[in-house]
């Protein structure tokens, strides 16, 4: 098949990739023989320069990706457009990015469809925008709020750099909002299908995300510590809207392959943040009661977090005083 009988994907998917030749306005990824990975946009005329010298843009131009070429010093690079997962790790950033394997578990486990209405908090650099966006498709919403607007400028223009939106647009499914979610949700009289969290306090949102969420909608949380994560749980329960709390975190480690040679790999992305998911239920309804019970202590004196509604606060231990004239003297 020659390159003129490839179809391209078509506009209206709103995929962020292209088959066929490589063309202007394109970015490509090179990677050298060390697994040196660099990043440009291709522009007729200019030219990529490293130490191991420089290549012309044009030779890259009108070619399949997938070809290897040399630089004017004898340097080879391996050339590609970049896959979502390689450019959200490589992309300008302004806050931490949401890492590709918590974005996929975002994806899959907090159930992101096709035509979906899908809210986030905040945006970040825009790494989690791209896979929602991917997600959701041309028939869907995304609707991201972020306070801060150097952050929200950064997450613009990474997302409209990864779709290739023409100057002066944005992805026609996106809006990017500046402002607290907390005060915008009811303000805009949002409703979604799906409400993700990726922010330093995301309980202080739980009330508005059970006014926003459709029945049988989902919130899912991002968060960084254990002391947030606890946090959130519990006011998730102490809520009442939500079916019990889910919380995880994933580790992925790689592995050397050589031969007889078959060991883990030396370097391992590990705990990244966690992630936690619930369910709305419907107007005035509760989950029924867990029958197995918190172990002993979890909610005892020194606890002093959100409480399940069945679950009272203890009674203070009085502190007993010794007697004077007491051995205890």
């Amino acid at each position: 098949m020659s390159s003129a009988d490839i179809p391209d994907i078509p506009v209206e998917a709103r995929a962020g990739v292209h088959r066929g030749p490589l063309r202007e306005g394109e970015w490509v990824r090179l990677t050298d023989t060390k697994g040196r990975r660099h990043n440009f946009e291709l522009v007729a005329g200019k030219r990529f320069f490293s130490n191991k010298g420089h290549i012309d843009h044009d030779e890259l131009i009108g070619r399949e990706e997938g070809f290897t070429v040399t630089a004017s010093t004898g340097g080879e690079y391996l050339v590609f457009r970049p896959l979502l997962s390689e450019f959200v790790v490589s992309m300008p950033r302004g806050a931490a990015v949401v890492y590709p394997k918590d974005a996929a578990q975002i994806v899959a486990m907090a159930d992101i469809f096709p035509g979906a209405s899908v809210v986030e908090a905040g945006v970040g650099s825009g790494a989690l925008t791209c896979s929602l966006l991917r997600a959701v498709g041309p028939y869907g919403k995304v609707t991201s709020f972020e306070r801060r607007e150097e952050f929200a400028e950064v997450a613009r223009k990474n997302v409209d750099q990864f779709f290739g939106t023409p100057a002066g647009e944005t992805h026609p499914n996106w809006s990017l909002n500046l402002g607290d979610l907390q005060e915008e949700l009811p303000r805009q009289q949002i409703r979604c299908d799906r409400l993700i969290l990726d922010m330093l306090a995301p309980w202080e949102c739980i009330d508005a995300t059970a006014d926003a969420l459709y029945p049988g909608g989902m919130v899912c949380a991002y968060v960084a510590t254990t002391t947030q994560l606890s946090r959130f749980v519990e006011t998730v329960r102490a809520h009442g809207g939500f079916t019990e709390p889910q919380a995880w975190e994933s580790l992925v480690r790689d592995w050397h392959v050589e031969g007889l040679a078959v060991r883990p790999g030396h370097k391992m992305i590990g705990h990244t943040a966690f992630l936690v998911t619930a369910r709305k239920l419907a107007p005035g309804q509760r989950a029924p009661r867990k029958t197995r019970r918190p172990a002993p202590g979890a909610y005892g004196p020194d606890y002093t977090g959100p409480r399940p509604a069945d679950m009272p606060a203890p009674e203070p231990v009085a502190e007993v005083l010794p007697e004077v004239g007491s051995d205890l003297d």
